[in-house]
């Protein structure tokens, strides 16, 4: 078993990336440790009060999303990916590169990402695959959105594991992209997904990016809808 690589404590590294990483460990302690109900309260206090501290000071509208960039490093393509964006917090992250005609990458699941005991949730599974599918196709010039994904579980993928990635992009017919991936552990192929997708023009993508930059931090169903920060759902009249 190898530990996973700590990102965000080498100096000179963007700070936003420092604090995404702190988040991951302190959602798997959340989630995975023992620990005394007098700890918990302490932690819960100091981290509300973080958490008030950021939004008092930040703006009303939330950060323009860069644009991906075909020339730079895989990792680098979609910093807020909650698959391998290094400055998401939910992302646990997968670690991606270009592979010859496709992308490799690597993964490793801690217990924030548990489905069955010791495995990872088949959802996450799905979504690693949905990005990195989009990834080799982007890579390969046929950028485009979802249509389809199909999902084979051959083996239970396990948590706290070096896992292994692939994926390729297969080819273009009109506006149908389709494209393949696999999750390894060790030999074993524990999963493999196809995909077809739809090819939307690049300034398009540009233009998602530049019309929903500067939206709103806070939706109408945002943590501001409800009194406990988020923790307390409407009723199921009220939803």
């Amino acid at each position: 078993m190898t530990a996973p690589v700590r990102y965000g404590e080498e100096p000179g590294v963007d700070p936003r990336r420092t604090l995404a990483d702190a988040l991951r460990r302190l959602a798997v302690a959340t989630v995975a440790a023992e620990l005394p109900a007098d700890v918990l309260h302490d932690a819960a206090s100091t981290v509300r009060a973080v958490a008030d501290s950021l939004q008092a000071a930040s703006g009303p509208a939330a950060r323009t999303r860069p644009r991906p960039d075909p020339s730079r490093p895989v990792q680098e393509l979609f910093v807020t990916s909650p698959v391998f964006g290094l400055e998401n917090p939910v992302a646990p992250p997968v670690r991606l590169w270009r592979d010859g005609h496709g992308v490799g990458g690597e993964a490793w699941f801690d217990h924030t990402y548990e489905g069955p005991p010791t495995c990872v949730h088949g959802g996450v599974i799905a979504m690693v695959f949905d990005d990195l599918l989009g990834v080799a196709n982007f890579l390969a010039g046929h950028g485009g959105m979802t249509g389809t994904l199909s999902v084979r579980y051959r083996r239970p993928t396990p948590l706290r594991q070096m896992l292994r990635l692939s994926a390729r992009c297969l080819g273009a017919e009109g506006r149908r992209i389709r494209a393949e991936a696999a999750i390894y552990h060790g030999d074993v192929l524990t999963a493999e997904a196809s995909g077809l997708f739809v090819a939307v023009a690049p300034e398009r993508f540009a233009a998602m990016v530049d019309r929903h930059g500067g939206s709103p931090m806070v939706g109408p169903r945002g943590p501001a809808a409800f009194p406990g920060g988020g923790t307390d759902l409407p009723a199921p009249g009220e939803r």
